[in-house]
């Protein structure tokens, strides 16, 4: 994979490896650009970090175009965005943002279904427990799921302000 560097604002670059993950812990959701035969494709995701793997994990339909552009073409781009809102009068924008490179997996595994779920739900619950309990009750419902893992092979921050 070619190797991509801030070259328009190199005074805007995070390069802090712990504030570009802190962006990936706030965040909520991802939009993730993916593309098959000059076929571009954009789509707006809510996402569980694991940090220690660095990666993210996806749960979504049983069908649909997502997947097909992954068969396709697992690579992507994505970003996550903190936004803190555009300054009035001064013509400027406070943010940080991560952009990263991946390449998306379909989990196939019961047990990696789990950890990606759990993954999730830890990072967009306040209560995940209530959640698991109330529809995640056996193995069964798992193996119907559809979990994506998006494995971060390259990672920029940048931020504005």
């Amino acid at each position: 994979m070619q190797k991509y560097h801030l070259q328009n604002r190199p005074n805007r670059e995070i390069s802090e490896k712990a504030e570009i993950a802190e962006i990936l812990k706030k965040g909520r959701y991802t939009v993730i650009s993916m593309c098959r035969n000059n076929e571009p494709y954009i789509v707006t995701l809510s996402y569980g970090y694991d940090h220690e793997n660095n990666s993210l994990y996806f749960h979504c339909s049983t069908q649909g175009l997502k997947l097909d552009f992954i068969n396709e073409n697992p690579q992507v781009c994505a970003t996550v965005i903190e936004d803190g809102g555009y300054i009035i009068n001064e013509c400027g924008h406070n943010y940080r943002t991560a952009v990263f490179w991946g390449k998306i997996e379909i989990v196939t595994d019961l047990n990696e279904k789990k950890h990606g779920m759990t993954v999730l739900l830890n990072h967009l619950e306040n209560q995940p427990i209530i959640i698991k309990e109330k529809l995640l009750k056996s193995d069964d419902l798992y193996s119907k799921m559809v979990i994506l893992r998006l494995n971060i092979t390259q990672i920029h921050g940048k931020a504005g302000r």
